[in-house]
């Protein structure tokens, strides 16, 4: 049985702003540890996915960063896309690729910019996964165990118990439900039963381009040429003309939601999309105020914020309770913290003032590290 990775490393993180810039997206940063959370994706599936079975998507902005960071990975397994258009033609590319040389290769497909912190049960799971998609034509989805009512993240109801791979059990999805309020998110923990969108897919290739072609026929339509293409000197022309013309979908929206044959496992192994700098309150411990302290920083009177220092310039905070203060070369941020996750605004706004030169790095700015 052939086990293929293939990581999503195409998104901008425009709500990590200033840390992440247009030419260096958060997957490309460290927050723990030296390694950048594409690294760490890589690390965290030795065991299961061979070195020379990696594949990467990602923009061709971000070549270049890819391959220096991740050198391992065949040139020949880093597909670049003309531009992002969401995770259902990212996968429908990536299965394209695979179908090509192993129908049967079992899939998995993940974010590259995800934080796991128990990784040897991250392992366990996908095992389970994988055996469960080798077995039989199911999409299988990885659901978390929710902690909190967090309406950033869509959520999964299960259903019947399906088969029950060594110590996990994988269920039917009753229903896929998206970002819900404050009070529905409430009543999904006391109910039970519910559990977070990982965003983490396994399925075999063919079983994927099948359920493309039921539910979304007019992408596959479109990568057509490219099918014909692979293995030609025509490829990548053909990639890059027919790409951008891709309807503009999610997988969990335009096959997940829609097929009959998903599957859900329950996981529990530390796992966070860090979605904002607030997230970093979840994974990185705090000091005793519960401040969330990297760089140069004193914080006198200060609570509960997060204070990020990138340069030897140090960074003095006084009074402050609930902020998140980022000191970058070019650029400074002060948000409330509890604003954080529409930092898309901010970006947005930049470009509105004439100011999009502070949404790339400054020639003096590292890769590699938010620290």
């Amino acid at each position: 049985m052939r086990v293929a990775a293939v990581i999503m490393a195409g998104g901008r993180g425009e709500r990590f702003w200033p840390s992440s810039r247009e030419d260096l997206p958060k997957q490309f940063l460290s927050f723990q540890g030296d390694q950048t959370l594409l690294q760490r994706t890589i690390r965290r599936l030795e065991g299961i996915v061979a070195p020379e079975d990696i594949w990467i998507v990602t923009r061709e902005d971000y070549a270049s960063l890819v391959f220096e960071q991740v050198p391992e990975v065949p040139v020949r397994q880093v597909l670049l896309e003309p531009q992002g258009r969401d995770t259902a033609p990212c996968g429908a590319l990536a299965a394209l690729y695979l179908h090509h040389t192993d129908p049967d290769t079992v899939m998995v497909l993940l974010p590259a910019d995800h934080l796991v912190l128990q990784e040897d049960q991250f392992r366990a799971t996908l095992s389970a996964a994988v055996a469960v998609a080798a077995g039989g034509d199911h999409l299988v989805t990885l659901g978390i165990q929710p902690t909190r009512p967090e309406t950033g993240y869509g959520y999964i109801r299960v259903g019947e118990s399906c088969v029950s791979p060594g110590d996990h059990a994988a269920y039917r999805v009753a229903a896929f439900t998206e970002k819900p309020p404050r009070e529905r998110a409430m009543a999904y923990l006391q109910e039970g039963g519910y559990y977070w969108n990982s965003g983490i897919f396994v399925w075999r290739a063919s079983t994927i381009l099948g359920a493309l072609w039921q539910h979304l026929p007019a992408l596959m339509e479109g990568l057509s040429p490219l099918k014909a293409a692979l293995g030609t000197e025509a490829e990548g022309e053909v990639l890059r003309t027919v790409y951008p013309s891709l309807p503009k979908i999610s997988i969990d929206y335009g096959v997940m939601e829609r097929a009959e044959n998903t599957l859900v496992i329950p996981a529990d192994f530390g796992w966070d999309d860090l979605g904002t700098w607030a997230a970093l309150e979840r994974v990185i411990p705090a000091d005793g105020e519960g401040n969330i302290i990297s760089g140069r920083v004193v914080a006198v009177e200060t609570r509960g914020s997060v204070l990020q220092s990138m340069k030897d310039r140090l960074l003095v905070t006084f009074g402050l309770s609930d902020v998140v203060v980022v000191d970058s070369e070019d650029a400074i941020l002060v948000a409330d913290k509890a604003r954080v996750s529409d930092l898309k605004a901010v970006v947005g706004r930049l470009e509105a003032e004439g100011l999009k030169q502070h949404l790339r790095r400054p020639l003096s700015l590292p890769s590699g590290s938010a620290d």
